[in-house]
């Protein structure tokens, strides 16, 4: 069976660049990044390897709504400037790379769905929860910096709902970290009992006049917003690969 490691890059690039004494110092971000790139090759000895980036292009979730991801710290600069001399070095040690045009997320998405779909298996490395939407036993999630495995039964216990509600969730909760607005006024602790009860965002305005005058009022008036967070937190998996699987094969000479 193929197995498929897949590092989202700026997740883990930038976790290690945090946590570095020194935040100019590039060519120990290398040698950090390029070790934990080896622990991660070891431990899950994946036959194919990849580590996709982010791109510069404007992602089509800002277009959408133009206050996503709005207020977040931007790129170090000694890290934007030696991320390419980090993408060299990985190469030369037969870690490839894949640049998407905007955000990473979809492109890890397409991926391993595709891979999946051919009977594969994908591991990706990341400690983004929306990864958990592709609820596929063949999909897992693996949190390097905590040495473990993100589980879907972990994601329902810690949020209170079921795997297939995640996106209904947080277009009602909405997401802080990426901006992604969710229905005023309703918060978490409302998005879970409304998900328990009516089980799904559509129920949920499917039977409106059942729900309590104030909850109604929130969701009647924050209806838009409830349809543009839930299509914000969808992870495309159609997404176009200039990519041959071929190309992110682990040779057998290569040091683990």
């Amino acid at each position: 069976m193929n197995k498929l490691l897949i590092i989202d890059g700026m997740n883990l690039v930038r976790r290690i660049h945090a946590a570095q004494p020194n935040e100019s110092d590039v060519t120990g971000l290398k040698e950090r990044v390029n070790g934990a790139c080896r622990k991660l090759l070891k431990f899950h000895a994946p036959t194919h390897a990849t580590i996709v980036w982010d791109g510069d292009a404007i992602s089509w979730r800002k277009v959408l709504y133009e206050d996503y991801k709005k207020g977040r710290k931007p790129m170090p600069e000694a890290l934007a400037n030696g991320l390419n001399d980090i993408k060299t070095y990985l190469a030369e040690h037969h870690i490839h790379s894949i640049d998407a045009e905007s955000e990473a997320d979809d492109v890890i998405a397409t991926l391993a769905t595709k891979l999946v779909n051919i009977d594969g298996e994908a591991i990706i490395v990341s400690t983004d929860k929306g990864f958990s939407q592709l609820n596929h036993p063949n999909i897992k999630q693996w949190d390097h910096f905590n040495q473990t495995y993100l589980t879907i039964e972990e994601m329902e216990k810690k949020l209170g709902i079921e795997r297939t509600q995640l996106i209904d969730y947080l277009a009602l909760a909405g997401d802080s970290g990426n901006k992604i607005p969710g229905v005023p006024g309703i918060g978490p602790k409302s998005a879970v009992e409304l998900l328990r009860i009516y089980r799904s965002l559509a129920n949920i305005y499917n039977s409106i006049d059942k729900v309590g005058s104030k909850q109604a009022k929130k969701l009647e008036e924050g209806k838009q917003m409830a349809r543009l967070s839930y299509k914000l937190v969808q992870l495309k998996t159609d997404m176009p690969l200039c990519a041959n699987l071929k190309q992110f094969r682990i040779e057998k000479s290569d040091p683990a």
